[in-house]
């Protein structure tokens, strides 16, 4: 039987479209991450996999889980109340009255790290920590983009981009009594979130060698900037690097003691540019074959779950199952219709189509639940974030 037969006769019983999980491929994955942690802690990024259930699950295969990375002060207080701990909100928030809402979990003894890059950010924390008599502990993300001759590679987030920046806002921010330097974060987003086969392929050439470039500026400054941290601030808990993407890589640095990994697990679309991780696609969703208005080509209901980015191809819901079914050249995925071409053998009105997202997190955006198999078994039901009544961001 065949993967699509099989995903056929599991969820033959369920409306479409909806969200699918197989637990036999994510278990694969959550097995070559733990493989290839080697001697590295793990943080899950909860914007990847935005189940409750699905963290718990994937949690308690991981002895080294040193906690979680979150999104957003609100989903953070949502994920304290229903049980977790040890989160370390990987983007600077803002929001008074939702960091209000995490003082009472902090004084429980629930352990709550949050981001600064400027001393802006670190300023208006020392003033809501003076407010409630609290210390809140602290993350500096400092930007590991590399800044070559007529190109910027990487992502616009931290201004921390050179030592004399660093050590600015760290002499600062160490005498705010009601603060306290407990990690740094050195996220190289332009080797996790970069493939080293991109879609466009005019730009397979260049990649693989600013990729190569990048990797040796990335390991000194990090390794520089604990040093420098270390010696204003103390020693710090944790250094946080890597994602899904430069698992392999960031695994092998000595400054890191934790890695932070989400996608991995779910295998998006995206993640097919990423010769390092023979990962099996592990969620995603499907849809109803409503349409056949040519000889070979199929109309699928719904569809337009294009995945945030910059704008390009592949951002668009890789269609999964079965094989040889294609965008059109003039359309893509439709807010209420997808048309897709067959090369090949062409499906019937009726059948499914299965597709995986762009991105990991982003498909429990569009449903309640993911419907989980194993085997040819349909096993559980794991509500989304959604399926809770919450959205986040």
């Amino acid at each position: 039987m065949s993967l699509y037969e099989r995903y056929e006769k599991v969820f033959s019983d369920i409306s479409r479209p909806f969200a699918f999980l197989d637990m036999d491929h994510l278990d694969f994955n959550i097995s070559f991450v733990r493989e290839h942690l080697k001697q590295k802690k793990i943080r899950i990024a909860t914007k990847s996999i935005r189940s409750i259930e699905m963290l718990k699950y994937i949690a308690n295969q991981f002895p080294s889980l040193t906690g979680w990375m979150t999104f957003s002060a609100k989903e953070t207080c949502f994920l304290l109340k229903n049980g977790f701990d040890h989160c370390l909100l990987g983007y600077p928030v803002l929001e008074k009255n939702e960091v209000n809402q995490l003082v009472p979990y902090i004084r429980e003894g629930k352990e709550v790290i949050l981001m600064v890059d400027s001393i802006e950010q670190w300023k208006w924390l020392q003033q809501i920590g003076e407010q409630h008599d609290i210390i809140f502990s602290v993350c500096l993300d400092i930007n590991m983009s590399s800044a070559f001759p007529f190109l910027y590679f990487g992502t616009k987030r931290s201004p921390l981009v050179n030592e004399d920046e660093l050590v600015d806002i760290v002499k600062k921010g160490v005498t705010y009594k009601n603060t306290k330097v407990v990690g740094l974060m050195g996220y190289e987003a332009q080797i996790a979130g970069v493939g080293d086969q991109p879609m466009e392929k005019w730009k397979r050439g260049i990649m693989p060698s600013l990729k190569k470039a990048s990797i040796n500026e990335i390991s000194k400054w990090r390794k520089k900037a604990v040093e420098m941290t270390e010696q204003y601030a103390g020693k710090l808990k944790f250094v946080n690097g890597g994602g899904s993407g430069s698992l392999v890589w960031t695994a092998e640095q000595e400054e890191v003691t934790e890695i932070t990994v989400g996608s991995a697990f779910f295998f998006p679309g995206l993640f097919n540019q990423h010769l390092s991780l023979p990962l099996k696609p592990a969620a995603g969703f499907g849809l109803r074959i409503t349409r056949r208005p040519e000889a070979n080509i199929v109309v699928c209901h719904g569809g337009g779950y294009t995945a945030s980015g910059s704008k390009s191809i592949d951002k668009f819901p890789v269609p999964y199952l079965p094989d040889g079914l294609y965008y059109l050249a003039n359309e893509g995925p439709g807010e209420v219709q997808t048309p897709l071409k067959a090369k090949g053998a062409v499906p019937n009105i009726g059948d499914t189509v299965y597709f995986r997202h762009a991105k990991a997190g982003e498909l429990c955006e569009r449903f309640h639940l993911l419907h989980a198999c194993r085997g040819d078994q349909l096993e559980a039901k794991f509500r989304t974030y959604r399926g809770e009544g919450e959205c986040f961001l």
